[in-house]
This record gives C-alpha cells, sequence and structure tokens, in this order.
C-alpha cells in the first residue's frame, strides 16, 4: 500500500487540533481540501477516521491507532528537521580536526578560541597526532579536515593549501657558547649532541631528508616526543636542539638559548589545511575553514 505522505500529514494536523477548519489554517490550505484529503485517506485504508461532533471531530478507535503511530513517526520527522535547521544556522553540530602539537599551538588554537566565541554550540573535537596519522585519520573519514606540517606525501584525492610558513632552527644554551656567533658547516652537526623528534614526525623526516641532501647523517643523543621538551633539554645544556623557531622564541629571547647560524639556510616550509574530497564538509566545519583561510574556502570547491 502506496500512500501519499501529504495524507497523514494533513490526518496528524487534524488529530491534534480536532477541527479540519484549524488544520487547514496550520496548513495553509482551505477546509474543503483538508476534508477532501481525509475522505481520500479512509477510501484507500478502507476505514473512517473520524467522527463529528458538535465542535469539531474526534479519532475512531481505528483512527486511534493509527494516529498512535503516526503521531510518532510525524514529530520525529520533524525533530530532525530542526535539528538539521539548527546545524546549518550554526546552533548546533560538531567539528572533528586532526592536528599536530605544533599546529595546534602556532596555528589553530587562535582560530579555535574565535570560533567558539562566536558559535559557542558548536562542539569542536581536536585530535592530537603528527602529520602521518592525521593523514590516515583523514583516509578514514574520522575528521573533517586536518591542519599539518609540510613535508607530507598524501593520496591523490586529498587536497592541501599553504597557510603559514614556518622555520627550522637548531638552539643551543651556554655549554655551547663557542658556536654563538660563527657560520658553521652542517657537516659540524654530526660532532654535536644532538635532540630532535622522533622519526614517525614530519619535521624530523624534513630534517633529515635536507641534512642528507648535504651529505650529512645526523646520530640524535635524545629523540623526545614533543618540541617544548627538545627547547628545555637544550636550555639545560643536554644538547644542541632541532625546533621549529616557535617554539624556541621566549627562550631566544630570555637569553637561555641562542640560534645556531649556518653558512646556508635550511629553507623554511609551511603549516597546510588537508580536506579530503571523498569527505563531505559539514556548514560549521565550512565556516571555520573560511576564517582559517581569509573566506577562500567555498562549498563543493578544493582549497
Amino acid at each position: 500500500m502506496h500512500i501519499n505522505l501529504d495524507y497523514y500529514r494533513v490526518f496528524y494536523h487534524v488529530a491534534k487540533t480536532g477541527s479540519f477548519t484549524q488544520a487547514g489554517d496550520e496548513l495553509c490550505i482551505s477546509q474543503p481540501a483538508v476534508s477532501q484529503t481525509i475522505k481520500l485517506l479512509e477510501d484507500i485504508l478502507g476505514s473512517k477516521l473520524f467522527l463529528r461532533i458538535p465542535k469539531g471531530v474526534r479519532l475512531t478507535p481505528e483512527g486511534e491507532v493509527l494516529f498512535s503511530y503516526i503521531q510518532r513517526g510525524y514529530e520525529y520527522i520533524m525533530l530532525g528537521e530542526e535539528q538539521f535547521k539548527k546545524i546549518i544556522e550554526l546552533e548546533n553540530g560538531e567539528i572533528r580536526i586532526g592536528a599536530s602539537d605544533m599546529t595546534l599551538q602556532f596555528f589553530l588554537l587562535p582560530y579555535l578560541e574565535r570560533f567558539h566565541e562566536k558559535f559557542p554550540a558548536i562542539k569542536v573535537k581536536v585530535t592530537n597526532a603528527p602529520t602521518p596519522v592525521t593523514l590516515e585519520y583523514l583516509y578514514a573519514g574520522k575528521i573533517d579536515f586536518g591542519v599539518v606540517s609540510e613535508p607530507f606525501q598524501a593520496r591523490p584525492e586529498i587536497d592541501s593549501v599553504r597557510i603559514r610558513q614556518i622555520q627550522d632552527i637548531f638552539v643551543a644554551g651556554s655549554r655551547f657558547e663557542s658556536l654563538k656567533g660563527r657560520k658553521l658547516e652542517f657537516s659540524e652537526l654530526e660532532k654535536l649532541p644532538i635532540i630532535c623528534l622522533e622519526n614517525n614526525t614530519s619535521t624530523r623526516r624534513y630534517i633529515d631528508e635536507f641534512l642528507k641532501d648535504n651529505q650529512v647523517v645526523i646520530q640524535p643523543e635524545f629523540e623526545l616526543a614533543m618540541s617544548d621538551i627538545i627547547v628545555e633539554f637544550a636550555a639545560r645544556n643536554l644538547g644542541v636542539g632541532c625546533v621549529v623557531r616557535d617554539f624556541a622564541a621566549e627562550a631566544i629571547e630570555k637569553g637561555l638559548l641562542f640560534e645556531l647560524q649556518f653558512k646556508n639556510d635550511i629553507p623554511k616550509r609551511h603549516f597546510c589545511i588537508i580536506t579530503g574530497q571523498n569527505n563531505p564538509i559539514s556548514t560549521a566545519a565550512r565556516q571555520l575553514l573560511d576564517m582559517m583561510t581569509g573566506g577562500a574556502y567555498e562549498k563543493n570547491s578544493t582549497i
């Protein structure tokens, strides 16, 4: 039995109001149209649904049974429409982001603060992981987008946009004062106790590949999970730390560390936003992406 769902919509409103006229007013249709629809529904179902009473109509016993089901279904649909509207109007929803410690601290965090102030009802979930892991989360659809650092290799369906330049540096404390002010060769790093990130990070991969291109291979004395800790180790004179400049800026300003100078510069790289062509972007996520990219992100387009 295939019945036009509009018939049930009219049936619901008549049953709720107890009046063909009031139901017509709520639905913006005429009273005769309401009466005709109910008559058609009764003919299809083969039973009367309403009995006329002095002040309107009331459900028959058969109509009561039908209404008990139609009410739940129709009101659940209306609830769905209401929740959908809230998501579209940014009164509800969730954004799932993948980001490393570095991209979170030195790029993403200020935007999250601004976004939360503007849209406090939107839930934001940040999965903290290195760039390779963030890419895997994006492939699996576990995040809406990621904020990662170069270098990285991604599948063809991944779009990326550079959003901020970063600089890798080597820093040292007072134990290595003799290096201060000198223009060093990269080969001199092979003789120093190096402190750097673990192998599963884009930062470590970038430095290793750059030094290898310059015929230099380092054997780190300490391999740590977080750049903040590298700065702490270097400030305690446990070695020469390799970090993105942002992490060491405060310690350098205070005189706890100094930046090693080389005859050639380490090339700069970038933070990037990555999205998946097969991953739908919600209204809330699109709003945050627009904020982060200065309005460059548009629906159904790559960034």
